[in-house]
């Protein structure tokens, strides 16, 4: 018992240690990952019980598949990998429902994405269908190699991952009935993904013709862009619009000021953001896109009292009156601004004496973007040997995303370009972020990394995506839009055979049922993508073993991949510290 409390113990200092920001980042100068919200569990949720009245495991029991370590050389053998399963719908002939989160530890997202709470549920209640949940090679406890270093991580990426998910198809035994039966040769499989995994859900049906019978990419990012300055645009054009104009000329003079020589005026803008210590001006600039990234989490049940908001009328409300369209003006902005970040509490945790009482941010819930580290270790990025860079230890997503980055996808957040507006400094482009690549992996990356943009989209065909039964589901105000099939000025026509349906919600907003209570929009997607997906599993047809049967698998002769229950901790380790979004 001892063992067991010391082991917990010794995970929860760890993933505490790793966390520097209230979102669970270790860098807080090092931009979020796509990432799918999490759905809470429902707090009355009872017993799960099947249509037959059998009562199952509940949501968050998990088992165990052996994944081959390399697909490319079966013979260095398998390790586990992690997955959830429900057959709470299922009727003989339904199809198999399968989601991996994607870029995080995927322990806690059963509660949500294997019931109807999200869309991958309302398929499965519609269609009769079973549920599962994967959680992605290199992330969580799912882990080929028991490290981080560069050596393993070679057996990461973007084919290994979707090899994972044709050779689980096609091997996995399901506890379930008839769980040995029910391979993509004799059941309909549907991938359902968002942000990352929603490219993945593009990319694998590129790859994988006819594996899965149908699709659903939410907010799926398909097209990968280096400099990915877009990624500010659809907050810029759905935020108030006095607070976008007081961030735009806050940003301009600080850059300006930044830019120059006089040394007087550059400490007092560092000063006025409790950043007087910094070393590097790119990263005390590039540190005010915290503010900015916060947009990320909002979702249409968020309500106003998000940090997003607050910062907003931190800016914006002067003596209980709001700015008018054209903002305040710099001088009151970049007062404001700083006071949020200092009095306000944004930047580190402050004494509640040391908040002025007339502050109107004393009653929010404000994220924290250093807590108690020095804004230097929490923000400054020249430092090789901070540990945000060393650490090497399994289940930290922000190391195994940014591999993805730097080799794959890029999505660098950056300025937009001279002459656009811009709410984040010009002063980071990417080759800030480029060099944050070599002090990660500098084995791999002697020299800025030369991210294979073009080989991802040639290979997996990007915004020139054009294959039957996927469903790809947006929302104007994501950040992440313009790398998505609706990207501003792309203008892909929506058939039949590949919809595309646009919302009015955020990131991966229609993966949501509660989304869709609060927003028709949503709502609309949804019904859409459940009409879309009855007709193309209505079509289905059983194909010829060898399209989608089972795989030999390495070890004894005949031996199969089999799912192996073990229960999950009731609260899941990483959820006490690992940001994820709500919904």
């Amino acid at each position: 018992m001892f063992r067991i409390v010391v082991l917990l113990a010794s995970l929860l200092f760890a993933d505490a240690a790793r966390a520097i920001t209230a979102d669970g980042r270790p860098h807080g100068n090092f931009f979020k990952p796509p990432g799918v919200p999490r759905i809470e569990a429902d707090p009355n949720q009872g017993p799960v019980v099947s249509r037959n009245g059998t009562q199952l495991p509940p949501y968050n029991t998990t088992f165990f598949f052996d994944q081959l370590i390399d697909h490319n050389n079966p013979s260095l053998g398998t390790f586990k990998q992690r997955f959830w399963h429900t057959w709470e719908f299922y009727e003989p002939g339904g199809p198999i429902i399968l989601m991996t989160p994607g870029e995080i530890n995927a322990n806690g997202y059963a509660d949500g994405y294997l019931s109807n709470r999200t869309i991958n549920g309302q398929i499965a209640q519609q269609q009769n269908g079973s549920a599962i949940v994967l959680e992605h090679r290199f992330y969580g406890l799912s882990n080929p190699i028991d490290n981080l270093k560069s050596e393993s991580l070679k057996l990461h990426t973007l084919q290994q991952a979707i090899d994972d998910l044709e050779y689980f198809a096609k091997n996995v035994v399901l506890p379930q009935p008839n769980g040995d039966q029910v391979t993509p040769d004799k059941a309909p499989w549907v991938l359902v993904g968002g942000s990352y995994s929603g490219a993945l859900t593009s990319w694998t049906m590129v790859n994988k013709p006819g594996l899965f019978a149908a699709g659903y990419a939410s907010s799926g990012v398909v097209e990968a862009i280096l400099d990915f300055w877009q990624y500010f645009e659809p907050e810029r054009e759905h935020m108030p619009q006095n607070c976008s104009a007081d961030v735009q000329a806050v940003i301009a003079h600080i850059d300006q000021v930044f830019s120059g020589k006089n040394t007087t005026a550059i400490q007092a803008i560092k000063e006025n953001f409790g950043l007087g210590d910094m070393t590097h001006l790119d990263d005390v600039a590039g540190a005010l896109r915290n503010n900015l990234w916060d947009w990320q989490s909002l979702q249409p049940t968020s309500g106003p009292k998000t940090t997003f908001y607050a910062f907003c009328d931190a800016l914006e409300v002067k003596n209980g009156v709001s700015a008018p369209a054209k903002g305040w003006g710099l001088d009151h902005a970049l007062q404001a601004w700083g006071n949020f970040w200092t009095q306000g509490g944004y930047l580190k945790r402050r004494k509640r004496y040391f908040i002025l009482s007339t502050s109107p941010l004393i009653n929010s819930s404000i994220s924290k973007v250093c807590g108690d580290t020095s804004a230097e270790e929490c923000l400054g990025s020249y430092d090789p040997t901070q540990a945000y860079y060393t650490d090497t230890s399994i289940d930290n997503n922000n190391r195994s995303w940014f591999w993805i980055v730097c080799n794959f996808v890029g999505y660098l957040q950056e300025g937009a370009p001279a002459g656009h507006p811009s709410l984040v400094t010009r002063l980071v482009q990417p080759a800030y972020d480029l060099r944050q690549c070599q002090f990660m992996f500098p084995d791999a990356f002697p020299e800025p990394p030369k991210v294979d943009i073009r080989g991802t989209n040639t290979k997996y065909k990007g915004w020139d995506v054009r294959i039957k039964n996927i469903f790809f589901a947006n929302g104007m105000r994501d950040p992440w839009r313009d790398a998505t099939i609706s990207a501003e000025g792309l203008n892909v026509a929506s058939t039949p055979e590949q919809p595309i349906h646009v919302g009015d919600g955020f990131h991966c907003s229609d993966l949501s049922t509660a989304s869709s209570l609060v927003d028709p929009t949503i709502l609309a997607v949804q019904k859409a993508a459940l009409q879309s997906m009855a007709t193309w599993l209505a079509a289905w047809k059983p194909t010829a073993a060898g399209n989608g049967g089972r795989q030999p698998a390495p070890g004894p002769a005949g031996s199969i991949p089999q799912g192996r229950p073990a229960a999950a901790p009731v609260k899941p380790l990483s959820a006490w510290n690992k940001g994820a979004g709500t919904a």
